[in-house]
């Protein structure tokens, strides 16, 4: 059955804003979790923006869900995963002036770095996922250097679907949902999982959700914006059920 993980990211960068001590990621782990959610994602960056080593190391002992570590491929992030151990660490492109993830890890171009860092995290007892674009060549460098799971970046989806007036029947949507298919039938077929993720919400989630054999999506700003509104755990409970419906 489909998962979901849900990035609380953002619940830092509340906090942040007033350099203070709340709201909690913690707590909006256990909120996540009491919606539905089956993973928890956090993404440590280089620049500390949001979330920090110590809700790193408190999410780990604290979430009764599998936590995945979204970071940038360098010692130091390398070092931070193998000492936190979560049970899940994605491996992303990182960029200090972007706002957000702006596209797909660049496996093919740098295999030999990467294979290091997957047998790393490996022998720590990491699954590694790496997040990257709809493209067979780089699925194909992802199951050469190790990786256990491939998430497809969604945001060129969701941007034609938004384009095209949210119709997900659009050339231009349609075009971009059938990459992700073959980019998941590419991932399966290497003996790797197949998850998905990057600017899904409430409207656009289905017909990713209902792509043959895809494990789990990662959903962060969505359903952090929609909690603000109902609370995180009903905004989790109705993207879960938007995801099993389409499913």
């Amino acid at each position: 059955m489909i998962e979901l993980g849900v990035n609380i990211d953002h619940v830092a960068t509340l906090r942040q804003a007033r350099a203070t001590w709340e709201p909690d990621p913690v707590w909006a782990a256990v909120e996540a979790h009491l919606g539905g959610a089956d993973g928890i994602t956090i993404h440590l960056r280089e620049d500390r923006r949001h979330i920090n080593d110590d809700d790193a190391r408190r999410l780990k002992e604290a979430t009764q869900v599998k936590l995945n570590l979204e970071m940038a491929a360098t010692d130091e992030m390398t070092a931070i995963a193998c000492r936190a151990r979560p049970q899940m660490a994605m491996l992303v492109p990182e960029g200090r002036r972007e706002i957000t993830t702006e596209g797909g890890l660049d496996v093919a171009g740098q295999e030999a770095r990467l294979r290091e860092i997957v047998a790393r995290l490996t022998a720590a007892g990491i699954i590694t996922s790496v997040f990257i674009d709809a493209d067979i060549r780089q699925v194909e460098a992802a199951g050469r250097i190790g990786a256990k799971v491939c998430e497809i970046h969604t945001g060129p989806y969701a941007h034609a679907f938004h384009a095209e007036g949210r119709d997900a029947d659009a050339p231009a949507a349609r075009a971009e949902i059938d990459k992700i298919a073959k980019a998941g039938a590419a991932i399966t077929q290497l003996g790797m999982r197949f998850n998905a993720g990057h600017a899904l919400n409430y409207y656009n989630v289905k017909p990713v959700a209902a792509l043959p054999d895809v494990r789990e999506l990662h959903i962060g700003h969505a359903i952090i914006s929609r909690a603000v509104f109902v609370g995180l755990r009903e905004a989790v409970r109705e993207m879960k059920a938007l995801m099993r419906e389409a499913a």
